[in-house]
Protein backbone atom coordinates (compact mmCIF):
# COMPACT_ATOMS: atom_id res chain seq x y z
CA UNK A 1 0.00 0.00 0.00
CA UNK A 2 1.49 3.45 -0.93
CA UNK A 3 2.21 6.19 1.74
CA UNK A 4 -0.40 8.64 2.47
CA UNK A 5 1.23 11.44 0.49
CA UNK A 6 1.72 9.06 -2.67
CA UNK A 7 -1.80 8.17 -3.15
CA UNK A 8 -3.88 9.35 -6.32
CA UNK A 9 -6.60 10.70 -4.42
CA UNK A 10 -4.51 12.91 -2.34
CA UNK A 11 -1.88 14.22 -5.51
CA UNK A 12 -4.83 15.47 -6.87
CA UNK A 13 -6.74 17.20 -4.02
CA UNK A 14 -3.11 19.05 -4.02
CA UNK A 15 -3.56 20.40 -7.34
CA UNK A 16 -5.15 23.60 -8.04
CA UNK A 17 -8.49 23.77 -10.21
CA UNK A 18 -7.51 24.16 -13.63
CA UNK A 19 -4.44 22.10 -13.53
CA UNK A 20 -4.28 19.81 -16.10
CA UNK A 21 -3.88 16.20 -15.34
CA UNK A 22 -3.93 12.53 -16.52
CA UNK A 23 -5.84 10.18 -14.16
CA UNK A 24 -6.06 6.55 -14.89
CA UNK A 25 -8.87 4.72 -13.08
CA UNK A 26 -10.60 1.17 -13.15
CA UNK A 27 -13.85 0.50 -15.39
CA UNK A 28 -15.21 -2.38 -15.93
CA UNK A 29 -13.08 -4.63 -17.68
CA UNK A 30 -10.26 -2.72 -17.14
CA UNK A 31 -8.72 0.71 -17.34
CA UNK A 32 -8.79 4.02 -18.89
CA UNK A 33 -7.45 7.77 -18.88
CA UNK A 34 -8.79 10.76 -18.39
CA UNK A 35 -7.00 13.63 -20.05
CA UNK A 36 -7.96 17.37 -19.21
CA UNK A 37 -7.94 20.27 -16.71
CA UNK A 38 -9.24 19.45 -12.88
CA UNK A 39 -12.56 21.12 -12.06
CA UNK A 40 -13.32 19.88 -8.77
CA UNK A 41 -12.51 17.48 -5.83
CA UNK A 42 -14.36 16.59 -3.03
CA UNK A 43 -14.46 13.24 -0.75
CA UNK A 44 -16.13 10.70 -2.98
CA UNK A 45 -14.97 11.69 -6.87
CA UNK A 46 -12.85 13.93 -8.99
CA UNK A 47 -14.13 15.64 -11.91
CA UNK A 48 -11.60 16.35 -15.12
CA UNK A 49 -12.63 18.86 -17.71
CA UNK A 50 -11.53 16.51 -20.94
CA UNK A 51 -12.46 17.11 -24.88
CA UNK A 52 -15.48 14.78 -24.64
CA UNK A 53 -16.68 16.66 -21.30
CA UNK A 54 -16.50 16.21 -17.98
CA UNK A 55 -15.57 13.06 -16.50
CA UNK A 56 -16.51 12.48 -12.92
CA UNK A 57 -14.43 10.06 -11.61
CA UNK A 58 -14.81 8.26 -7.98
CA UNK A 59 -11.43 8.33 -5.66
CA UNK A 60 -12.00 5.00 -4.92
CA UNK A 61 -11.53 3.35 -8.38
CA UNK A 62 -8.07 5.73 -9.38
CA UNK A 63 -5.02 4.12 -9.60
CA UNK A 64 -2.69 6.88 -10.98
CA UNK A 65 -3.14 10.51 -11.32
CA UNK A 66 -0.24 13.19 -12.11
CA UNK A 67 0.14 16.73 -13.62
CA UNK A 68 1.25 17.01 -17.12
CA UNK A 69 2.21 19.78 -19.31
CA UNK A 70 0.08 22.50 -21.22
CA UNK A 71 -0.71 21.28 -24.71
CA UNK A 72 1.65 22.04 -27.90
CA UNK A 73 0.59 24.78 -29.70
CA UNK A 74 -1.73 23.77 -32.94
CA UNK A 75 -0.28 23.45 -36.00
CA UNK A 76 -1.35 25.62 -39.11
CA UNK A 77 -2.77 23.40 -41.91
CA UNK A 78 0.08 22.39 -44.65
CA UNK A 79 -1.01 24.18 -48.41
Amino acid sequence: MLPPAQRPADVLRALAPGTRVVVRYRIAGGFTDALGELTAVDHSEAVIATRRGPAKIPLAGIVAAKEVPPPPPTRRPRV
